[in-house]
């Protein structure tokens, strides 16, 4: 859409969205699929020049984005790239999940750069634009809407600006969003170069950090990583000092590794470098009337455990459908608040998790007794399952009020029985709608007003009801599942709380 604005003197064209999403990484492009689906007009911009990205600090999907995923009926694009893997783990203590009750009881190995050109591939089908090379500047909200100014000088206007635009990000800066945290206290450099002697691949700890190189090519076997014989190398090397704010160059590289290693292996001719550290914050509100943020825009923290880029795509999932009822005016603008209650927590956790991550992988002895200590714990089947829930996405938990324990929970992939055909849980929520699930009497429940909005299935089911974590629990008469994938109301055999639930999540009828 366009209109007309004076600018010095001269008529510019400014173009309208409903959304635009600031970056193109895996956030940003999981939101702009989540508003496409539900026809929202949505554009994103982002400041490379194209779709390809420099490195890959990211290496693969936790359960529980593999579940988001197959949800919309892509998981397999992912799965059929990748490794499956049992990865989950707390600062370098592994964490089985082959017993959880999910059909993605294991993580994907898959570097960055392929999820997100998977991701953008589905966008593509969904064809929202993406405008590269077109970075935000500034912006100015008001009650109607955003100015963004881009850096080119083109004017733009949205509805609603949702910054996906990294830790650095430019629109939390210019929205005034406060964000606090810890600075860091490790630095390390990250890296992809040719070598002219055989590195020492695998893990080193040392009283400086943990160290680690690889190569980009590999293969999981039992378990083990087993890395190719030829191809670039990947370091990760512990940094002597932290401060560091320039770009880091390969100089900087071949020390750190002099320092680490005695050799710097004949290092040259680098893909990329770039540094990472520990600094942890969070976003004081993940949204400031029209502008929210998503993914590392609303959260930064150390990479131990691989949190950052699932927790991201989950913000996107957690806020496409709302955003979406706004802009389309199915519900009022309040919906947006249960974003940042519901999802801030879910980042706060990660960030202490995080923070205890760093901490315990320390290598002086009284650490080192320490982190064998918490190893014993976690080989326990309870304090396993619990961690393991945490850092694999799957025990989520959303507080919607006491009741049942499905209530606020995702909502188990289950093989239903219909008077038609079987069906997934997960197939019925591929378009992003919610989902009304009766499992009781078929004519006890009416759903009938929100037809356009959530779909009523009457089904069977005869199997056991089980949560990761929390095991068996009592099968439900029917459930009413949000766009996301979580359970918003679970009936009893009545209708006791339905319409409520369904006005709270998919506006008054």
């Amino acid at each position: 859409m366009h209109f007309g604005v004076e600018v010095s003197g001269r008529s510019v064209a400014v173009t309208q969205h409903a959304v635009v999403i600031a970056g193109a990484g895996p956030t940003g492009l999981m939101l702009a699929g989540e508003l496409a689906l539900a026809g929202v007009d949505v554009v994103v911009v982002e400041r490379r020049l194209g779709p390809e990205i420099d490195g890959s600090r990211a290496g693969g999907l936790h359960a529980r984005t593999i579940e988001v995923l197959d949800q919309r009926g892509i998981a397999e694009r992912f799965l059929d790239e990748g490794q499956t893997a049992q990865v989950q783990a707390f600062s370098g203590i592994s964490l089985d999940i082959s017993d959880f009750p999910t059909r993605h009881n294991y993580g994907l190995g898959l570097w960055q750069k392929h999820i997100q050109r998977i991701l953008a591939g589905w966008v593509d089908e969904l064809e929202v634009p993406i405008r590269y090379g077109t970075e935000v500047n500034g912006l100015a909200q008001d009650e109607t809407g955003v100015d963004v100014e881009l850096a080119d000088g083109s004017p733009l206007r949205a509805a609603y600006l949702v910054g996906c635009d990294g830790g650095r990000s430019l629109v939390r800066k210019a929205s005034g969003i406060e964000f606090p945290g810890w600075d860091p206290t490790t630095s390390n450099l990250i890296a992809e170069a040719e070598v002219t002697e055989e590195p020492e691949l695998g893990i080193r700890r040392d009283a400086r950090g943990v160290h680690a190189i690889g190569r980009e090519e590999y293969e999981i076997r039992d378990g083990e990583v087993v890395f190719s014989d030829k191809g670039p190398v990947r370091f990760m090397v512990t940094e002597e000092h932290v401060g560091h704010t320039a770009e880091p160059t390969l100089r900087e590289l071949s020390e750190a590794l002099v320092d680490v290693y005695g050799t710097d292996f004949g290092v040259h001719n680098p893909s990329w470098i770039s540094r990472f550290t520990d600094m942890t914050r969070q976003a004081a509100t993940y949204r400031d009337g029209r502008v929210l943020l998503a993914g590392d825009a609303a959260h930064i923290h150390a990479p131990d455990g691989g949190q950052g880029l699932n927790i991201g795509v989950q913000d996107a999932v957690n806020l496409g459908w709302k955003l979406a009822q706004v802009v389309d005016g199915i519900s009022p603008e309040s919906l947006l608040d249960s974003y940042h209650a519901e999802r801030h927590p879910v980042g706060a956790r990660v960030l202490r998790t995080t923070m205890a991550a760093v901490a315990l992988r320390r290598d002086d002895d009284r650490t080192s007794a320490l982190r064998e200590t918490v190893s014993e714990l976690l080989a326990m089947d309870e304090p396993r399952r619990r961690f393991a829930g945490m850092m694999s996405g799957l025990d989520v938990h959303y507080d919607l009020g006491e009741g049942h324990p499905l209530l606020g929970r995702r909502m188990p992939d289950l093989d239903l029985v219909t008077d038609d055909d079987p069906v997934r849980v997960f197939t019925l929520l591929h378009d992003a709608s919610g989902v009304l699930v009766n499992l009781g009497d078929p004519f006890a429940l009416d759903a009938s007003p929100w037809s356009d909005r959530v779909q009523s299935v009457d089904a069977r089911y005869d199997g056991e009801w089980k949560l990761p974590v929390l095991g068996p629990v009592t099968p439900p008469a029917a459930v009413l599942v949000r766009p996301d994938g979580y359970v918003a109301w679970v009936g009893d055999g009545t209708d006791a709380g339905l319409r409520d639930a369904l006005t709270t999540w998919f506006g008054p009828r």
